[in-house]
């Protein structure tokens, strides 16, 4: 079962605020995009299908706040988590398509959901048009500072020794991070107890806490904490090493060739959003993502700018929709 939502402590403060932090202190290099027939003309809502504290709602943070400024418009990040990301992903599905409602996504939700839940409420190719592909990156899987795993080896030769003994959190039933879990299980012979909590904050928390053994989420979620020691990455699952995590290796080098994986994270309007809309968040985000400082924020978070066009982001997200229903069949997981 989920664990209980927690507030972190103060000394647990999540990467977003670390990252908004940063963002204070850097030069007001945004170039203002005009509005074009009168939009936008009020603000512009992203809803992250997650609670604050994980990648998801930072990665939204992070673009919002410099978007702004690009818009001369208000941009508001609005938190509903709940259901792998289901429910907030449905409430933008059910907004009005006036481009004022913005669904921050990912590939959970959009491509695996779809297959895991028996209903999650949307179908992500008819209610949604794709605005941009933010970036690229992969999970990781770390564990806390003065864990006894030192490396992936100690943690898989624990799992081995004592199935089911060894707890890995994620953030969430049906997330990206739960089907890496199942992957790695079914290839290898790593047995490990799922703990699934309501979004990556609540279970950095209990990690922090020693109440889980190994967390798998997104890099973004918890560069900050590797960075400064609280946390230590066991391996990524990317096909090559990135970023701040370079020093990482990768689940492919340790032998673990089918947990091969990359996230991203992406923002969605309603279906029936006006094109001339669309096409304005498009080059308001993508120039806010090319913002050099904005660059080395998804850099230090462990990923890489990506900054499509809708159509590219349409073919990578049918792409992943393939793969993943495969996936899922393969594993024989059901969220519900």
């Amino acid at each position: 079962m989920s664990s209980a939502y927690r507030i972190p402590s103060l000394a647990r403060l999540s990467v977003a605020a670390a990252w908004l932090a940063a963002m204070a202190l850097q030069p007001a290099s945004a170039q203002p995009l005009p509005a074009r027939d009168g939009f936008p003309s009020q603000t512009v809502k992203f809803v992250s299908p997650f609670p604050p504290g994980g990648g998801n709602d930072a990665t939204a943070r992070l673009v919002t706040t410099r978007l702004a400024e690009i818009m001369g418009q208000a941009a508001v990040v609005d938190n509903r988590g709940g259901a792998g990301g289901n429910i907030g992903a449905k409430s933008v599905a059910e907004a009005k398509p006036d481009g004022y409602t913005v669904l921050t996504s990912q590939v959970s939700i959009m491509a695996v959901n779809p297959s895991l839940y028996s209903a999650p409420g949307f179908d992500p190719l008819k209610n949604f048009m794709p605005i941009t592909q933010i970036n690229a990156a992969p999970l990781a899987l770390v564990v806390e500072a003065n864990s006894p795993y030192k490396t992936f080896a100690d943690l898989a030769t624990r799992a081995k020794a004592s199935p089911g003994k060894v707890t890995y959190a994620t953030p969430g039933n049906g997330t990206l991070s739960h089907m890496v879990g199942v992957v790695l299980q079914k290839n290898s012979g790593v047995d490990m107890t799922h703990v699934p909590y309501k979004g990556a904050g609540p279970a950095l928390t209990d990690l922090l806490g020693g109440q889980v053994d190994v967390l798998v989420t997104s890099t973004s979620s918890v560069a900050g904490m590797v960075q400064n020691g609280k946390l230590r990455v066991l391996a990524v699952t990317s096909p090559r090493r990135i970023g701040v995590f370079a020093k990482v290796p990768t689940l492919e080098e340790l032998g673990y060739a089918s947990a091969r994986f990359e996230d991203w994270y992406g923002f969605f309007a309603p279906a029936g959003t006006p094109p001339e809309r669309v096409a304005y968040l498009n080059e308001a985000i993508v120039r806010t993502l090319r913002l050099p400082e904005v660059t080395k924020l998804v850099n230090d978070g462990g990923s890489e700018v990506v900054a499509s066009t809708p159509e590219a982001f349409a073919a990578q997200l049918r792409q992943d929709i393939d793969r993943w229903s495969g996936i899922v069949k393969l594993s024989g997981a059901k969220a519900d």
